[in-house]
Protein backbone atom coordinates (compact mmCIF):
# COMPACT_ATOMS: atom_id res chain seq x y z
CA UNK A 1 0.00 0.00 0.00
CA UNK A 2 1.28 3.52 -1.10
CA UNK A 3 1.31 5.96 1.61
CA UNK A 4 2.43 9.77 0.80
CA UNK A 5 4.82 11.63 3.02
CA UNK A 6 5.56 15.43 2.46
CA UNK A 7 9.23 16.17 1.76
CA UNK A 8 10.88 13.16 3.42
CA UNK A 9 14.71 12.87 2.62
CA UNK A 10 16.85 9.54 2.55
CA UNK A 11 20.39 9.97 1.69
CA UNK A 12 22.79 6.62 1.31
CA UNK A 13 26.34 5.48 0.64
CA UNK A 14 27.68 3.13 -1.01
CA UNK A 15 31.37 2.74 -1.17
CA UNK A 16 32.24 0.73 -4.04
CA UNK A 17 35.50 -0.10 -3.84
CA UNK A 18 35.15 -3.45 -5.86
CA UNK A 19 32.66 -5.40 -8.02
CA UNK A 20 29.01 -3.98 -7.95
CA UNK A 21 27.40 -5.00 -4.95
CA UNK A 22 26.86 -2.15 -2.51
CA UNK A 23 25.30 -0.13 -5.36
CA UNK A 24 22.71 -2.52 -6.24
CA UNK A 25 22.05 -3.27 -2.67
CA UNK A 26 21.39 0.63 -2.16
CA UNK A 27 19.27 0.68 -5.22
CA UNK A 28 16.94 -2.46 -4.34
CA UNK A 29 16.12 -0.48 -1.06
CA UNK A 30 15.58 3.11 -2.56
CA UNK A 31 13.47 1.25 -5.48
CA UNK A 32 11.37 -0.49 -2.59
CA UNK A 33 10.81 2.90 -0.76
CA UNK A 34 9.70 5.40 -3.31
CA UNK A 35 7.38 2.52 -4.59
CA UNK A 36 5.95 2.78 -1.34
CA UNK A 37 6.13 5.95 0.08
CA UNK A 38 5.02 9.01 -2.58
CA UNK A 39 6.74 12.28 -1.32
CA UNK A 40 9.81 10.37 -0.41
CA UNK A 41 13.34 11.10 -2.79
CA UNK A 42 16.21 9.25 -1.73
CA UNK A 43 19.74 10.21 -3.07
CA UNK A 44 22.48 7.65 -3.17
CA UNK A 45 25.89 8.36 -2.85
CA UNK A 46 28.30 5.94 -5.04
CA UNK A 47 32.03 5.30 -5.83
CA UNK A 48 30.77 3.08 -8.52
CA UNK A 49 32.88 3.93 -11.73
CA UNK A 50 29.67 2.32 -13.77
CA UNK A 51 26.59 4.04 -11.63
CA UNK A 52 24.94 5.77 -14.42
CA UNK A 53 24.64 2.31 -16.20
CA UNK A 54 21.82 1.30 -14.10
CA UNK A 55 18.51 3.07 -14.51
CA UNK A 56 16.38 4.65 -11.37
CA UNK A 57 12.86 4.72 -10.69
CA UNK A 58 11.67 8.57 -10.51
CA UNK A 59 12.59 10.13 -7.37
CA UNK A 60 16.00 7.91 -7.18
CA UNK A 61 19.25 9.93 -8.11
CA UNK A 62 22.83 9.07 -7.44
CA UNK A 63 25.68 11.23 -6.74
CA UNK A 64 29.15 10.09 -8.18
CA UNK A 65 32.29 10.35 -5.90
CA UNK A 66 36.04 9.65 -7.44
CA UNK A 67 36.38 6.18 -7.80
CA UNK A 68 38.71 4.18 -5.96
CA UNK A 69 39.75 0.56 -6.78
CA UNK A 70 40.56 -2.64 -4.48
CA UNK A 71 43.15 -4.52 -5.61
CA UNK A 72 43.31 -8.15 -4.83
CA UNK A 73 46.09 -7.77 -2.24
CA UNK A 74 43.45 -5.92 -0.33
CA UNK A 75 45.31 -2.65 -0.70
CA UNK A 76 43.25 0.66 -2.43
CA UNK A 77 44.05 2.65 -5.74
CA UNK A 78 42.83 5.60 -7.17
CA UNK A 79 40.82 5.09 -10.26
CA UNK A 80 42.29 7.42 -12.28
CA UNK A 81 46.62 6.29 -11.55
CA UNK A 82 47.22 9.74 -12.11
CA UNK A 83 45.63 11.59 -9.25
CA UNK A 84 46.95 10.51 -5.58
CA UNK A 85 44.86 8.30 -3.48
CA UNK A 86 45.42 10.87 -0.73
CA UNK A 87 43.61 13.81 -3.28
CA UNK A 88 41.19 11.24 -4.32
CA UNK A 89 39.92 10.76 -0.42
CA UNK A 90 39.58 14.47 0.17
CA UNK A 91 37.88 14.80 -2.67
CA UNK A 92 35.32 12.18 -2.03
CA UNK A 93 35.50 13.64 1.48
CA UNK A 94 34.58 17.06 0.76
CA UNK A 95 31.59 15.59 -1.73
CA UNK A 96 29.90 13.77 0.95
CA UNK A 97 29.93 16.13 3.26
CA UNK A 98 28.45 19.16 1.01
CA UNK A 99 25.87 16.64 -0.58
CA UNK A 100 24.54 16.12 3.50
CA UNK A 101 24.60 19.69 3.69
CA UNK A 102 23.06 20.59 0.90
CA UNK A 103 20.42 17.62 1.01
CA UNK A 104 18.99 17.68 4.21
CA UNK A 105 17.98 13.57 5.12
CA UNK A 106 15.84 12.83 7.56
CA UNK A 107 17.90 9.24 7.56
CA UNK A 108 21.06 8.66 6.51
CA UNK A 109 21.85 5.27 5.83
CA UNK A 110 25.36 4.09 5.12
CA UNK A 111 26.18 0.31 3.32
CA UNK A 112 28.54 -1.74 5.37
CA UNK A 113 31.85 0.37 6.03
CA UNK A 114 30.49 1.91 9.43
CA UNK A 115 32.94 4.91 8.97
CA UNK A 116 33.41 5.18 5.34
CA UNK A 117 36.15 4.28 2.96
CA UNK A 118 39.19 5.12 4.73
CA UNK A 119 37.29 6.78 7.53
CA UNK A 120 35.24 9.28 4.56
CA UNK A 121 32.37 9.72 6.31
CA UNK A 122 32.86 10.32 9.85
CA UNK A 123 33.14 14.00 9.65
CA UNK A 124 29.31 13.58 8.20
CA UNK A 125 28.33 11.59 10.53
CA UNK A 126 29.58 13.95 12.89
CA UNK A 127 27.60 17.00 11.46
CA UNK A 128 24.31 14.84 10.52
CA UNK A 129 23.66 13.52 14.01
CA UNK A 130 23.93 17.50 15.22
CA UNK A 131 21.31 18.06 12.90
CA UNK A 132 19.07 15.45 14.25
CA UNK A 133 19.21 13.06 11.08
CA UNK A 134 18.57 9.79 11.96
CA UNK A 135 21.68 7.77 11.14
CA UNK A 136 21.44 3.54 10.14
CA UNK A 137 24.18 1.21 9.16
CA UNK A 138 23.35 -1.42 6.84
CA UNK A 139 25.50 -4.36 7.25
CA UNK A 140 25.58 -7.75 5.20
CA UNK A 141 24.39 -10.91 6.49
CA UNK A 142 28.26 -11.73 6.52
CA UNK A 143 31.17 -9.49 6.88
CA UNK A 144 33.66 -11.80 6.76
CA UNK A 145 35.82 -14.23 8.98
CA UNK A 146 35.50 -12.90 12.38
CA UNK A 147 39.02 -12.67 13.17
CA UNK A 148 39.68 -10.71 10.23
CA UNK A 149 37.02 -8.42 10.95
CA UNK A 150 37.66 -8.06 14.86
CA UNK A 151 40.91 -7.36 13.55
CA UNK A 152 40.31 -4.20 10.93
CA UNK A 153 37.55 -2.42 13.14
CA UNK A 154 39.97 -2.67 16.70
CA UNK A 155 42.57 -0.97 14.03
CA UNK A 156 39.90 1.68 13.45
CA UNK A 157 38.17 1.68 16.81
CA UNK A 158 34.72 1.19 14.59
CA UNK A 159 32.70 -0.62 17.44
CA UNK A 160 32.92 2.49 19.54
CA UNK A 161 32.26 4.59 17.03
CA UNK A 162 28.99 2.29 15.90
CA UNK A 163 27.80 3.16 19.19
CA UNK A 164 28.56 7.05 19.45
CA UNK A 165 27.16 7.64 16.19
CA UNK A 166 25.04 4.96 14.79
CA UNK A 167 20.70 5.17 15.90
CA UNK A 168 19.96 1.45 14.41
CA UNK A 169 22.16 -1.13 12.61
CA UNK A 170 19.93 -3.67 10.11
CA UNK A 171 21.27 -6.70 9.33
CA UNK A 172 20.76 -7.60 5.77
CA UNK A 173 19.74 -11.21 6.73
CA UNK A 174 17.72 -13.44 9.26
CA UNK A 175 18.99 -13.77 12.24
CA UNK A 176 19.21 -17.80 11.75
CA UNK A 177 21.22 -17.26 8.94
CA UNK A 178 24.51 -15.99 9.94
CA UNK A 179 25.16 -12.92 12.93
CA UNK A 180 27.62 -10.67 11.01
CA UNK A 181 29.18 -9.79 14.41
CA UNK A 182 29.71 -13.31 15.70
CA UNK A 183 33.03 -13.87 17.80
CA UNK A 184 33.41 -9.99 18.04
CA UNK A 185 32.95 -7.77 21.31
CA UNK A 186 29.70 -6.04 20.79
CA UNK A 187 28.99 -4.16 23.60
CA UNK A 188 25.51 -4.25 24.42
CA UNK A 189 24.29 -0.90 23.38
CA UNK A 190 24.82 -1.86 19.88
CA UNK A 191 23.64 -5.45 20.22
CA UNK A 192 20.03 -3.63 21.15
CA UNK A 193 19.77 -1.66 18.32
CA UNK A 194 20.35 -4.75 15.58
CA UNK A 195 17.52 -5.75 13.39
CA UNK A 196 17.94 -8.92 11.66
CA UNK A 197 15.43 -7.42 9.02
CA UNK A 198 15.59 -10.68 6.43
CA UNK A 199 17.30 -11.06 2.62
CA UNK A 200 16.46 -8.36 0.66
CA UNK A 201 13.67 -9.83 -2.15
CA UNK A 202 14.53 -9.28 -5.86
CA UNK A 203 11.95 -8.62 -8.34
CA UNK A 204 11.78 -8.48 -12.37
CA UNK A 205 11.25 -5.15 -13.93
CA UNK A 206 8.22 -5.59 -16.06
CA UNK A 207 8.97 -2.19 -17.96
CA UNK A 208 11.92 -2.99 -19.83
CA UNK A 209 13.46 -6.22 -20.94
CA UNK A 210 17.53 -7.48 -20.99
CA UNK A 211 18.28 -7.28 -24.37
CA UNK A 212 20.83 -10.12 -24.42
CA UNK A 213 18.31 -12.47 -22.54
CA UNK A 214 19.19 -15.77 -24.51
CA UNK A 215 15.98 -17.57 -26.35
CA UNK A 216 15.39 -21.56 -25.19
CA UNK A 217 16.74 -23.06 -21.75
CA UNK A 218 20.36 -22.00 -20.44
CA UNK A 219 22.66 -22.20 -17.20
CA UNK A 220 23.57 -18.71 -15.85
CA UNK A 221 27.54 -18.20 -15.37
CA UNK A 222 27.64 -15.03 -13.13
CA UNK A 223 30.80 -13.69 -11.07
CA UNK A 224 29.30 -10.55 -9.91
CA UNK A 225 31.25 -7.54 -11.47
CA UNK A 226 33.65 -10.00 -13.00
CA UNK A 227 37.12 -8.20 -10.94
CA UNK A 228 38.48 -11.49 -9.76
CA UNK A 229 36.05 -13.99 -11.83
CA UNK A 230 37.88 -15.14 -14.96
CA UNK A 231 39.09 -18.42 -12.79
CA UNK A 232 35.67 -19.63 -12.33
CA UNK A 233 34.61 -18.45 -16.00
CA UNK A 234 38.06 -21.01 -17.22
CA UNK A 235 36.74 -23.51 -15.17
CA UNK A 236 33.40 -23.69 -16.77
CA UNK A 237 35.06 -23.42 -20.11
CA UNK A 238 37.69 -26.18 -19.61
CA UNK A 239 34.62 -28.75 -17.79
CA UNK A 240 32.29 -28.13 -22.02
CA UNK A 241 36.11 -28.77 -23.67
CA UNK A 242 36.93 -32.07 -20.58
CA UNK A 243 33.30 -33.43 -21.39
CA UNK A 244 31.82 -33.79 -24.72
CA UNK A 245 28.52 -35.00 -23.53
CA UNK A 246 28.05 -31.39 -21.73
CA UNK A 247 25.72 -30.18 -24.09
CA UNK A 248 23.35 -28.07 -21.91
CA UNK A 249 23.22 -24.42 -23.27
CA UNK A 250 25.34 -21.60 -20.63
CA UNK A 251 25.12 -18.43 -21.39
CA UNK A 252 28.08 -16.33 -19.58
CA UNK A 253 28.45 -12.70 -17.93
CA UNK A 254 31.31 -11.56 -17.48
CA UNK A 255 31.32 -8.56 -15.43
CA UNK A 256 32.13 -4.86 -16.16
CA UNK A 257 35.02 -4.76 -13.88
CA UNK A 258 37.27 -7.84 -15.15
CA UNK A 259 40.12 -6.57 -16.66
CA UNK A 260 40.73 -6.18 -20.29
CA UNK A 261 43.33 -8.77 -20.89
CA UNK A 262 41.45 -11.57 -18.85
CA UNK A 263 37.73 -10.15 -20.31
CA UNK A 264 39.61 -10.65 -24.64
CA UNK A 265 41.25 -13.84 -23.53
CA UNK A 266 37.90 -15.47 -22.30
CA UNK A 267 36.05 -14.01 -25.12
CA UNK A 268 38.13 -15.84 -27.50
CA UNK A 269 37.91 -19.07 -25.67
CA UNK A 270 34.55 -19.36 -25.42
CA UNK A 271 34.42 -18.80 -28.63
CA UNK A 272 35.46 -21.67 -29.96
CA UNK A 273 33.62 -24.30 -26.94
CA UNK A 274 30.11 -24.96 -28.38
CA UNK A 275 26.86 -24.47 -26.13
CA UNK A 276 28.69 -21.33 -24.67
CA UNK A 277 27.55 -17.62 -25.17
CA UNK A 278 29.00 -14.88 -23.38
CA UNK A 279 28.69 -11.68 -22.89
CA UNK A 280 30.24 -8.93 -20.78
CA UNK A 281 27.83 -7.05 -18.45
CA UNK A 282 23.64 -6.87 -18.48
CA UNK A 283 22.20 -4.36 -15.99
CA UNK A 284 19.50 -6.56 -15.76
CA UNK A 285 20.80 -9.52 -14.00
CA UNK A 286 17.25 -10.25 -12.34
CA UNK A 287 15.56 -10.92 -15.44
CA UNK A 288 18.50 -13.49 -16.85
CA UNK A 289 18.60 -15.60 -13.43
CA UNK A 290 15.09 -16.11 -13.15
CA UNK A 291 15.09 -17.30 -16.67
CA UNK A 292 17.57 -19.47 -16.00
CA UNK A 293 17.62 -23.58 -15.21
CA UNK A 294 20.37 -23.24 -12.79
CA UNK A 295 23.12 -20.74 -11.65
CA UNK A 296 26.91 -20.83 -11.06
CA UNK A 297 27.68 -17.98 -9.29
CA UNK A 298 30.63 -17.23 -7.12
CA UNK A 299 27.89 -16.13 -4.51
CA UNK A 300 28.07 -12.50 -3.77
CA UNK A 301 25.54 -11.01 -1.51
CA UNK A 302 23.21 -9.76 -3.95
CA UNK A 303 23.42 -12.84 -6.09
CA UNK A 304 22.47 -15.20 -3.28
CA UNK A 305 19.60 -13.23 -2.77
CA UNK A 306 18.05 -13.53 -6.42
CA UNK A 307 18.88 -17.13 -6.35
CA UNK A 308 16.46 -17.38 -3.50
CA UNK A 309 14.31 -14.72 -4.85
CA UNK A 310 13.71 -16.38 -8.37
CA UNK A 311 13.92 -20.26 -6.46
CA UNK A 312 16.69 -21.25 -8.34
CA UNK A 313 18.86 -24.15 -8.56
CA UNK A 314 22.56 -23.09 -7.71
CA UNK A 315 26.07 -24.02 -7.73
CA UNK A 316 28.51 -21.77 -6.01
CA UNK A 317 32.15 -21.56 -6.21
CA UNK A 318 33.25 -18.64 -3.59
CA UNK A 319 35.81 -16.04 -3.55
CA UNK A 320 38.37 -17.49 -0.50
CA UNK A 321 40.57 -13.99 -0.71
CA UNK A 322 41.47 -11.88 0.22
CA UNK A 323 37.77 -11.69 2.44
CA UNK A 324 36.08 -15.13 3.36
CA UNK A 325 32.81 -13.41 3.04
CA UNK A 326 31.82 -15.91 -0.12
CA UNK A 327 33.02 -19.11 1.96
CA UNK A 328 30.94 -18.32 4.93
CA UNK A 329 27.93 -17.80 3.14
CA UNK A 330 28.39 -20.63 0.46
CA UNK A 331 29.29 -23.15 3.35
CA UNK A 332 26.39 -22.07 5.70
CA UNK A 333 23.73 -21.99 2.95
CA UNK A 334 24.86 -25.59 1.47
CA UNK A 335 24.77 -26.76 4.92
CA UNK A 336 20.82 -25.71 5.02
CA UNK A 337 20.88 -27.22 1.57
CA UNK A 338 19.93 -24.30 -0.20
CA UNK A 339 22.72 -24.80 -2.50
CA UNK A 340 25.39 -27.07 -3.78
CA UNK A 341 29.85 -25.85 -3.36
CA UNK A 342 32.49 -26.38 -4.56
CA UNK A 343 36.08 -24.85 -3.65
CA UNK A 344 37.63 -22.99 -5.67
CA UNK A 345 40.72 -26.00 -6.10
CA UNK A 346 37.66 -28.52 -6.30
CA UNK A 347 36.13 -26.77 -9.34
CA UNK A 348 39.34 -26.37 -11.45
CA UNK A 349 39.16 -30.41 -11.60
CA UNK A 350 37.16 -30.11 -15.25
CA UNK A 351 36.00 -33.59 -14.95
CA UNK A 352 34.57 -32.40 -11.55
CA UNK A 353 32.80 -29.31 -12.43
CA UNK A 354 31.53 -31.41 -15.21
CA UNK A 355 29.60 -33.72 -12.99
CA UNK A 356 28.20 -30.74 -10.88
CA UNK A 357 27.25 -28.61 -14.22
CA UNK A 358 25.45 -32.08 -15.42
CA UNK A 359 23.43 -32.17 -12.03
CA UNK A 360 22.69 -28.50 -11.70
CA UNK A 361 19.59 -28.10 -13.84
CA UNK A 362 18.02 -31.48 -12.24
CA UNK A 363 18.61 -29.65 -8.47
CA UNK A 364 15.67 -29.00 -5.89
CA UNK A 365 15.35 -25.48 -5.83
CA UNK A 366 16.25 -23.82 -2.25
CA UNK A 367 12.04 -23.47 -1.40
CA UNK A 368 12.66 -27.69 -1.49
CA UNK A 369 14.74 -27.35 1.47
CA UNK A 370 13.87 -24.12 3.27
CA UNK A 371 9.96 -22.72 2.78
CA UNK A 372 10.49 -19.94 4.89
CA UNK A 373 13.55 -18.37 3.10
CA UNK A 374 13.23 -14.47 4.99
CA UNK A 375 13.10 -12.73 1.88
CA UNK A 376 11.10 -10.16 3.38
CA UNK A 377 13.68 -7.65 3.72
CA UNK A 378 12.71 -4.83 1.78
CA UNK A 379 9.15 -4.67 3.02
CA UNK A 380 10.45 -4.89 7.04
CA UNK A 381 12.82 -2.03 6.25
CA UNK A 382 9.99 -0.02 4.39
CA UNK A 383 7.98 -0.74 7.42
CA UNK A 384 10.89 0.42 9.92
CA UNK A 385 11.00 3.70 7.68
CA UNK A 386 7.52 4.61 7.79
CA UNK A 387 7.97 4.69 11.30
CA UNK A 388 10.88 7.01 11.64
CA UNK A 389 9.47 9.46 8.95
CA UNK A 390 6.17 9.42 11.31
CA UNK A 391 8.28 10.22 14.61
CA UNK A 392 10.03 12.64 12.09
CA UNK A 393 6.24 14.36 11.44
CA UNK A 394 5.17 13.86 15.03
CA UNK A 395 8.22 15.58 16.29
CA UNK A 396 7.73 18.68 13.95
CA UNK A 397 4.05 18.63 15.02
CA UNK A 398 5.09 19.37 18.55
CA UNK A 399 7.41 22.32 17.25
CA UNK A 400 5.08 23.82 15.79
CA UNK A 401 2.07 23.18 18.74
CA UNK A 402 4.78 24.92 21.11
Amino acid sequence: MTRRIENARILMYSHDTFGLGHLRRCRAIAHALVEDYRGLQVLIISGATIAGAYDYRARVDFVKIPSVIKLRNGEYTSMDRHIDLNETLKMRRSIIRHTAETFKPDIFIVDKEPMGLRGEVEDTLSYLKHQGTTLVLGLREVMDAPHLLDAEWKRNDVMRKIGQFYDTVWVYGPPDFYDPLVGLDVPPQVRARMDFVGFLQRSVSLDVSSEHKPKGDYILITTGGGGDGSDLIHDVVDAYRADPTLTHPSFVVLGPYMPAKQRHKLLSKCALTPHLTVIEFDNRMEELIANASGVVAMGGYNTYCEILSFDKPALIVPRVVPREEQLIRARRASELGLVDMLLPQEAADPKRLAAALHALPHRAPPSHHASNMHLDGLSNISRIVGNMLDGRERDHLSVVKA
